[in-house]
């Protein structure tokens, strides 16, 4: 079954590399370039809403997370269309094709945003694209992973430990609801590859210098 959901139609193999390069697209230096800030200088170095927010303000931040989340979404949206419009009629097929390239190309925009190639193959945490990817894929682990990250933030005062603990639930909770093999595999990936780009994170967490949220750099 995975076999023939992975011939059904070229225009998934072309969407794969788009979402790369849409995931590519650094929003947050974008929306800081005209205030004369580098963000991969500034604060955390990070190139996300919560460093643009700490570096240049309310405005800027939530552009950059709105665009973030968005180019997580669409690219998984657009896969949803171009499988739900596809002439194959079993619908144990078409779900399959669903789990299977909507991860893949979930999984593409997210390491797009993590190692862009408009930055030299470095980038963000990929946490808001994260979950703009599983707003389209998963929307219900979506609302679990959310009360999950608001506990956890609300709790240590660790916006990062909240995104690392939402992340690694991921699997878990798409298990839980009974999804797909191919589903959770995903939600595994995902995970670790959120996980690995946080190690900076961990290790100053451990050490006491992350900042915490509403704190000041």
């Amino acid at each position: 079954m995975i076999n023939a959901a992975l011939s059904l139609s070229p225009v998934l193999y072309v969407l794969v590399p788009a979402a790369f390069l849409l995931g590519s697209v650094p929003f947050g230096i974008l929306f800081t370039r005209k205030m004369d800030i580098d963000l991969r200088s500034t604060g955390s170095k990070n190139i996300g809403a919560t460093n643009v927010l700490r570096s240049a303000g309310k405005k800027p931040a939530l552009l950059t997370l709105s665009c973030d989340i968005l180019k997580g979404a669409i690219p998984v949206l657009i896969c949803k269309f171009a499988v739900d419009n596809l002439s194959a009629e079993d619908p144990v097929l078409i779900h399959t094709a669903w789990d299977l390239w909507g991860g893949i190309t979930g999984f593409s925009v997210v390491a797009g945003h993590i190692f862009s190639v408009f930055l030299s193959f470095k980038g963000g945490k990929g946490v808001a694209t994260g979950l703009g990817v599983i707003a389209v894929y998963s929307p219900v682990s979506l609302a679990i992973l959310l009360v999950i990250w608001i506990t956890v933030a609300i709790i240590t005062k660790y916006s990062s430990l909240a995104a690392i603990v939402a992340f690694i639930s991921l699997p878990f909770v798409l298990a839980f609801l009974d999804a797909s093999a191919i589903r959770i595999a995903f939600g595994a990936l995902l995970a670790v590859l959120i996980v690995y780009r946080h190690r900076s994170n961990m290790k100053n967490i451990l050490s006491g210098r992350e900042s915490k949220i509403g704190a000041k750099n």
